[in-house]
């Protein structure tokens, strides 16, 4: 995840040389050595391939960064449904508590984690966390190098395929993907590298955090721009997750509630199909988990994850592209949708994606002359005349219809 505080958070950073030996070499000489491969749990795909879930419940998935297997059972109580890291793990005590409290886990392909390809637990394998950014120079404190070479990254992607070819991999890229004036990519960078970068993953996901990070409300949109790169570079063939803020990272400042469901709301309108929630504070004082030490933040984020379990067989179902339009009446504050068909019933999940409030009229296609738009979660229903509805924006601001 984003280093919003590099001294602090080289604990969580990895030196990408020792990665490709761990996670490269082992697994080729433990297929080698002829270690049994045995076809995990099944995810949920697209009719074309694509990972929408790697839960083979087929929820949508509702993820946490590198926590302590010991707290899946508070997460788990908070709506989160799957854990992305593993402190130094792999470990067999981390796996089996893991399992024992029915968390599955995207974790690094180490040698223990390929003892255990008959566990279901393991969901996912995890790329190098933020091989765009500049690398830790090992042994030489607050000194960087080059980032990751893209080519090296896509030789590490085909050797934790070759060793697993039945899990997806996940790769976490950093702020650069949306964040052009990100300084922590090192010298000798450019954007072009992410047209391979995208290549050494099957889900892409990235971090950058408007808040706890830039401090600017005017960027918040920011984590829906960098999906709408990621399509680009991937031609749309790529699964596509988005880390979350949640905390005050690094003690100047973080995120609203209200901010947090804009943040999700913008990138499920994006085409992301998971969340990673970031849920560590590092100044004033250190807190792995600050999200369960916040009970407002943690009563609000439980409210957001029970509406995404809710929506998960909407949002997970194919989008339906060309299903309605939306004009906003503020050209600085543009409203973007996403459209969904779903048991009969017509779901829009709308999402103001700047600072400004707007009215937005809608057109949607293949509904009666007379129907309801109900919103979800706000008690109140629009009237749809002749196809159309209008309803009004707080700035960055969201909504979810149910139209029938």
């Amino acid at each position: 995840m984003d280093r919003v505080i590099v001294a602090l958070e080289n604990r969580f950073c990895y030196c990408w040389g020792r990665l490709i030996i761990t996670a490269a070499l082992i697994p080729l000489m433990l297929v080698a050595a002829g270690v049994c491969r045995s076809v995990p749990a099944t995810p949920t795909l697209s009719p074309t391939g694509i990972v929408l879930s790697p839960l083979s419940s087929g929820e949508f998935p509702i993820a946490v960064w590198l926590q302590e297997p010991s707290l899946a059972k508070r997460y788990a109580a908070a709506g989160i449904n799957l854990y992305v890291g593993l402190w130094q793990g792999p470990t067999d005590q981390q796996l089996s508590d893991l399992k024992a409290a029915g968390m599955p886990v995207i974790c690094e392909q180490n040698a223990i984690g390929l003892q255990h390809l008959s566990d279901p637990t393991i969901v996912g394998w995890m790329q190098i966390d933020e091989p765009d950014n500049a690398q830790p120079i090992p042994g030489q404190p607050n000194s960087y190098g080059p980032c990751v070479p893209p080519s090296s990254l896509l030789d590490r992607y085909n050797a934790m395929r070759t060793a697993d070819p039945t899990r997806p991999v996940y790769l976490g890229l950093g702020q650069g993907v949306a964040n052009d004036d990100w300084y922590g990519r090192g010298n000798g960078t450019s954007l072009d590298d992410y047209k391979t970068y995208v290549k050494g993953g099957d889900i892409l996901s990235y971090d950058v955090y408007p808040m706890a990070g830039l401090h600017d409300v005017n960027k918040l949109w920011f984590v829906a721009k960098g999906l709408d790169r990621f399509k680009g570079w991937s031609n749309g063939t790529k699964t596509m997750w988005e880390a979350i803020e949640c905390t005050d990272i690094g003690g100047e400042g973080g995120p609203t509630p209200d901010q947090v469901r804009s943040e999700i709301w913008m990138v499920l309108v994006h085409g992301a199909t998971g969340i990673v929630y970031f849920v560590h504070q590092f100044k004033p004082t250190e807190d792995d988990n600050e999200l369960l030490d916040n009970p407002t933040m943690l009563a609000a984020v439980t409210s957001i994850n029970q509406e995404l379990h809710q929506l998960s067989p909407v949002l997970l179902s194919p989008t339906v592209t060309d299903g309605a339009t939306v004009k906003s009446s503020n050209d600085q504050a543009p409203i973007d949708i996403l459209v969904k068909h779903h048991n009969d019933s017509i779901y829009i999940l709308a999402a103001g994606m700047r600072n400004g409030a707007a009215t937005g009229t809608f057109i949607v296609k293949g509904v009666p002359l007379s129907a309801t738009a109900d919103v979800i979660g706000e008690g109140r229903s629009i009237p749809v005349h002749d196809s159309q509805f209008t309803d009004n924006f707080t700035a960055y601001g969201t909504h979810t219809y149910r139209i029938h």
